[in-house]
């Protein structure tokens, strides 16, 4: 596939490339400091209000996981994208109504928080013949305008999907809150990752702890000395994020 690119996307390309050097360069050394190697952690590329010119640039430099955080906008996207060359996951909040619009079509759903919501996608992928492989999204700092299981509910709701035909829990997934405090950052990132060891040391059925998805653009070195094997990057590798104007 290959696109006509405008002087101010070619131009958000080649910045494309050095932001990705420099990101997996520090990317390698929180890794070699957590006793881990750089390749040990996944860089996602979150792709939203990133055109699509740009982000097919970002898979052939060898992004091979990207993430959107809005249905519309993977629909949009979606027939555009080199998939053949990434995996494609779904990291924003959904509601179970667009449930439909993703099973099938993406390679992981990353925001799942509730027995409703996963008993949708498990009907759907039972009905589609597939299996989803899924996050359980985990509201560490228990803030009421984010979404997210609260740490207290994570073991019931991983009981209910456990039993669940047509989908499998890889992990956990965490937006801990804004912090200035470095020390408290690392608390929520730490706690994340003994949440993933205890899950994964239980060896449940339907549960395999692959991944432990923490950290973005301004604290994903942090969340590596954590323990994060799944970083979730967009404005550092993309620029700052350029909404339409309304």
């Amino acid at each position: 596939m290959t696109e006509k690119l405008s002087e101010e996307r070619m131009a958000r390309c080649r910045a494309v490339e050095e932001n990705l050097a420099d990101i997996r360069a520090r990317i390698a050394r929180a890794a070699e400091a957590s006793g881990r190697k750089g390749e040990d952690v996944i860089l996602l590329a979150a792709t939203k209000t990133v055109p699509v010119e740009v982000v097919n640039h970002a898979i052939r430099l060898g992004v091979d996981f990207i993430g959107e955080n809005r249905v519309q906008e993977l629909e949009e996207k979606y027939d555009r994208l080199e998939r053949d060359k990434c995996q494609v996951h779904f990291i924003g909040h959904l509601q179970t109504n667009k449930v439909k619009n993703l099973v099938g079509r993406v390679d992981m759903i990353q925001s799942v928080d509730s027995v409703r919501l996963a008993k949708e996608i498990s009907r759907l992928s039972v009905q589609r013949g597939v299996n989803t492989r899924v996050l359980l999204e985990v509201n560490i700092g228990r803030e009421e305008n984010k979404s997210g299981v609260l740490p207290e509910a994570l073991e019931d709701l991983l009981g209910e999907i456990t039993g669940m035909p047509a989908i499998s829990v890889c992990g956990l997934m965490a937006i801990p809150p804004i912090c200035e405090e470095t020390e408290r950052l690392r608390n929520y990132f730490s706690l994340m990752a003994e949440y993933f060891v205890d899950i994964k040391r239980k060896k449940s059925d339907n549960v395999a702890m692959e991944y432990l998805s923490m950290g973005m653009s301004g604290d994903f070195e942090e969340a590596i000395l954590c323990g994060a094997n799944m970083v979730r990057v967009g404005s550092s590798l993309f620029g700052r994020r350029q909404y339409p104007a309304r």
